[in-house]
């Protein structure tokens, strides 16, 4: 793999941590750096093991029958914490 150089700004204190963090583990600045957005890019890629588990479960024909029964019970634009104000308004007459 062919390696191109990239410039980095990092603060100027942190420079000499950086560089003997690199040596106490035996590699480059720029090794770390590599690995670093290696395994950001690795962990990207995973699943959600939950989802995967149950990506290919067929969901029941009267279960999908209940999809969308409550719309437009509530505007759009409320959120649950708007919604938890109000109940919390009435019950105790705030």
């Amino acid at each position: 793999m062919e390696s191109t150089k990239l410039t980095l700004s990092v603060k100027s204190d942190s420079v000499p941590r950086i560089k003997e963090y690199a040596k106490r583990q035996h590699t480059s600045v720029s090794k770390l750096v590599q690995e670093y957005f290696d395994k950001i890019e690795e962990q990207e890629k995973k699943e959600d093991p939950l989802l995967e588990k149950y990506k290919n479960i067929e969901i029941p024909e009267w279960i999908q029958s209940l999809t969308g029964i409550l719309k437009g019970k509530y505007p759009d634009d409320m959120n649950y914490d708007d919604m938890k104000y109000e109940y919390f308004k009435e019950k105790y007459d705030l």
